[in-house]
Order: structure tokens, then sequence, then C-alpha cells
């Protein structure tokens, strides 16, 4: 039985460029990253005791690897505790946001990352 999402693989076109983006835009932590010479696997979190985390892969090496993959963006949304301070920290580091938007479940906004992916963010307290 499956009890919890451990990881979300994310696959993008410059690891650096990426882990620079969620840690020093985002604010997420670099929790582990391995090179075993031809696979580099960056493996980041909101924080480092975050029950899921995201592994940032090179979509290059993945598409030759395993050419039969899907590697679309996934959708993703985070929780915040503050959407306010988020929204405006996220406009104060120039990262492309959206709208803050009334949703039935709460507010919401989406943000595009350094390879122009979005994801959205919703208000949970």
């Amino acid at each position: 039985m499956i009890n919890k999402v451990g990881q979300i693989m994310l696959y993008v076109n410059n690891q650096d460029e990426s882990l620079k983006f969620w840690t020093e835009k985002v604010g997420f932590s670099l929790v582990a990253e391995e090179n075993n010479g031809q696979m580099r696997w960056i493996e980041i979190a909101p924080t480092n005791e975050a029950a899921t985390s995201i592994v940032l892969h090179s979509k290059e090496l993945i598409a030759k690897m395993q050419p039969e993959l899907n590697l679309h963006t996934p959708s993703l949304l985070f929780f915040s505790e503050n959407l306010d301070r988020l929204y405006k920290d996220f406009s104060d580091k120039n990262i492309t946001v959206g709208e803050l938007v009334n949703m039935p479940s709460g507010r919401v906004f989406n943000f595009a990352d350094n390879e122009g992916n979005y994801f959205a963010v919703m208000e949970k307290k």
C-alpha cells in the first residue's frame, strides 16, 4: 500500500540554473546531490525534514536513456501559510507570478520557474 509521495521527478534543461532558482529564489533546501559520472541527481525540498522532495534530473540524459518516458512538467501545487508574504517575496525576486485568485478551495497564485514551467501555490493555514 502507498502511504505517501516520496519524490517528484522534475526533468529540466539546466540542473545548475534550476537548482539556483529553487534554492536562491524559492527558498528550498538542497537535500542531496549525487553524481555517478553518467547521471547527476539533485534533491531539493521546502525543508530538510519535508516528507516529499523534488529531484532535478537532466531532461536530455533521461530522454536518451528512456525515450518512451513522458518528460513534460508535472502540475505541482504547493501550500503556504502566508500567501500574501510569499507572493510579495516572489515578486520582489523577479519570479514571474500570476494574479492572486480566490478559488472555492482557497486563494491561489501561479508562478514560473527559470525554464518557464508553471506551478501553483495555495494558502493552507
